[in-house]
């Protein structure tokens, strides 16, 4: 992996932008898109991160930088986003660009209407980014992304109803039907952590109380974690040794890897994350009726620390259970690459435009060039 961070040089001046063209509708189909190579961004509170994706989901080429110190201004993240493809552009023939961002997209997948960890509020996205690079550009929720990267070529693959669920700091997540991703009348689908689980609960920065990601997810777990450390509890003797004391630097990560070393206070958490992600997929199946729970993001990395409690809770709390198919739960497998990969192949589906409008160029020039190459040999023969 390359790591891209020299901002220094002008947008203007690294390349001039030669096409303006963007779609709001993308190919009814990933098999009619053409094989091309593309880019696929994914944007978050600390990191952007981009790749040049072939069809078959490989990455060709990642860099990578921090998400800008300045991010409350929306340009200064647009600016990161063109520099990062220019510089894979200078290496690779990029015909669309994908954004996979963190926040809600409007229908249109044109405008972030909200993103927590940036300052875009209704920022027309697509249209500005169009605007200085030379390809379509196309916008989605980060979560729609890396659903349509497990579907397209992980842990989905071949299935027709497939609900993905991302746990890292919270919780977000994704519906794939029949090869299409369902956003919603407004293109806010998906947001399954703000699901009231208990009432008057846990107080989320949302704003409600008692939401579903408070339960199961990063957030949770750490917080758990320190509460008992706090508390000097015995059970935590184990996890204030390992920080010498210094509580505060409890993370998720620490938690996972105290786990799988044996810790018992660490194995109970994540069996208690994993308990109420059981029941949300239980919540989830009754409403949704799908046939693959896919589980992504950072805390799956715990994998059957989590995983197997979820798969328990979830037979005990399924409506019907006994008398219907159960749908399978099964971790993501491309890992944080998958919003990346995700949002490079559906901006495929808006690549064959490029390509058109790249051909009648070419085509106007050679008929420009036989045109004058004919008036010059009847000049000559004159």
């Amino acid at each position: 992996m390359s790591t891209y961070g020299n901002f220094s040089a002008p947008i203007g001046s690294r390349r001039a932008p030669a096409l303006r063209t963007v779609g709001t509708r993308e190919r009814r189909s990933h098999l009619t898109a053409p094989r091309v190579p593309t880019v696929g961004i994914d944007i978050g509170g600390t990191k952007v991160m981009a790749g040049v994706v072939d069809a078959d989901g490989n990455i060709l080429e990642k860099v990578r930088t921090e998400t800008p110190d300045k991010s409350k201004s929306p340009k200064v993240v647009e600016d990161t986003i063109v520099e990062l493809v220019l510089d894979l552009s200078d290496r690779h023939d990029v015909h669309a660009v994908g954004i996979g961002a963190a926040g809600w997209v409007d229908a249109e997948r044109n405008r972030v209407l909200f993103a927590p960890h940036l300052s875009w509020r209704n920022e027309p996205l697509r249209d500005r980014l169009s605007g200085r690079l030379s390809v379509p550009v196309l916008v989605d929720n980060d979560a729609n992304t890396a659903a349509w990267a497990e579907w397209r070529f992980g842990a989905g693959r071949g299935e027709d109803h497939l609900v993905m669920i991302t746990l890292g700091t919270g919780i977000g997540g994704a519906i794939l039907e029949d090869g299409q991703v369902k956003r919603g009348k407004y293109g806010v689908a998906g947001e399954f952590g703000h699901m009231q689980v208990v009432p008057g609960g846990h107080r989320c920065p949302c704003g409600n109380r008692g939401c579903w990601e408070q339960y199961s997810s990063g957030n949770a777990l750490v917080r758990e974690a320190k509460e008992l450390a706090a508390a000097d509890s015995p059970v935590a003797y184990g996890i204030i040794e390992h920080v010498k004391g210094q509580i505060g630097d409890i993370s998720g990560p620490m938690i996972t890897e105290l786990a799988r070393e044996g810790d018992a206070m660490c194995i109970e958490l994540l069996q208690d994350i994993g308990q109420w992600l059981g029941v949300g997929i239980a919540n989830l199946a009754a409403a949704l009726d799908p046939s693959c729970f896919v589980i992504g993001g950072g805390v799956s990395a715990a994998d059957e620390l989590l995983i197997a409690p979820a798969r328990d809770a979830f037979k005990r709390q399924l409506t019907g259970r006994g008398y219907r198919p159960e749908a399978r739960i099964v971790r993501a497998q491309l890992g944080p690459e998958a919003g990346m990969v995700g949002a490079a192949d559906l901006a495929r589906l808006v690549a064959r435009r490029f390509r058109r409008a790249k051909r009648r160029r070419v085509e106007r020039y050679e008929r420009f060039e036989r045109f004058t190459d004919a008036a010059r040999r009847t000049r000559d023969t004159a």
